[in-house]
């Protein structure tokens, strides 16, 4: 009975010495930052530069940017000499038609949002430039007012996922 219980004793102690050695972290916002080194963020106002563009466009990206890096970062925002550096501009803001019925006439109608986006980081030696784009349809007997903030806030929201997954969240 006696080796039972030393067994016992022995395989609990070797439990918590191996329990207590390891460590295991979960970063739920599924960044990659080491904020010893990057403290701050440079996030310049992306202008609108598309041909064709909604006004309300620019403030929505710039302000749902700097929410995303506040919200789901440590990282300090920060106006000029930031650790990392994004800026960029919003390029194009197209409609397409993408189905037509059978009478003829566009059914669907695609739109695509597309973000010239430049990302520095000197610590990481990370310098560089990429186009995001996002899509996304509607009915064809819908106009483009009724719908539009709604499409553009989802395309948006998409888009600065891809941006944000590419600059810090190492996907």
């Amino acid at each position: 009975m006696a080796w039972k219980t030393k067994t016992l004793a022995l395989m609990l102690l070797v439990t918590t010495v191996l329990l207590t050695a390891c460590s295991v972290s979960y970063s739920f916002t599924g960044t990659s930052i080491n904020y010893d080194v990057i403290k701050t963020i440079q996030l310049d106002n992306v202008a609108n530069r598309a041909p064709y563009g909604w006004a309300p466009m620019e403030s929505m990206f710039n302000n749902k940017l700097q929410d995303r890096y506040a919200n789901q970062t440590r990282l300090k925002l920060v106006k000029r000499g930031g650790d990392m550096h994004i800026s960029g501009e919003i390029t194009a803001y197209d409609q397409f038609n993408k189905a037509i019925s059978a009478d003829g006439y566009s059914s669907q109608v695609q739109l695509k949002l597309t973000v010239n986006i430049r990302f520095e980081n000197p610590k990481m030696n990370q310098n560089w430039e990429r186009q995001f784009s996002a899509t996304t349809q509607y009915n064809a007997s819908q106009q483009l007012s009724a719908v539009q903030e709604q499409l553009v806030t989802e395309m948006i929201n998409d888009i600065i996922d891809q941006i944000f997954n590419a600059t810090v969240a190492d996907w």
